[in-house]
């Protein structure tokens, strides 16, 4: 059979590289909004679970209780899926407004050091076109 013989169809589904664009409408009409400043990421053999909550005294020490009001559970494959997006979204946030400091203290003492650069006033309040 030559392959002017074969159906459409049929020469269509030979082509390996052929890529079906897939549009997803996401309805979020019925979803509350929730803050977190705390996720546990725990796992099972197939699953990835995500506990997310508020942690109203993010900087005591000794123990911690922690109410987790929202679980997320998910397979690997969403989860790297996940992995991926989150990481594109913070380089973005990154390259636009700077790095994001994980460690308290340091953002603590940057803020500190802004806020005596400009000798206690607000960034902005000093007076326009005076270089100190």
């Amino acid at each position: 059979m030559s392959e002017k013989d074969v159906p459409e169809g049929a020469v269509a589904s030979q082509q390996p590289n052929q890529q079906v664009a897939t549009e997803v409408v996401v309805d979020d009409s019925g979803t509350l909004p929730s803050y977190s400043n705390f996720c546990r990421v725990t796992a099972t053999p197939e699953e990835v679970i995500l506990d997310f909550g508020l942690n109203p005294q993010p900087f005591a020490t000794g123990r911690q209780d922690v109410k987790a009001n929202q679980r997320i559970v998910m397979n690997f494959y969403t989860a790297k899926r996940l992995l991926t997006a989150l990481g594109m979204t913070i380089q973005r946030h990154e390259q636009t407004f700077g790095a994001i400091e994980l460690d308290v203290r340091r953002r603590a003492g940057s803020a500190q050091q802004q806020f005596a650069q400009n000798q206690g006033r607000p960034p902005g309040s000093g007076p326009q076109g005076v270089v100190e």
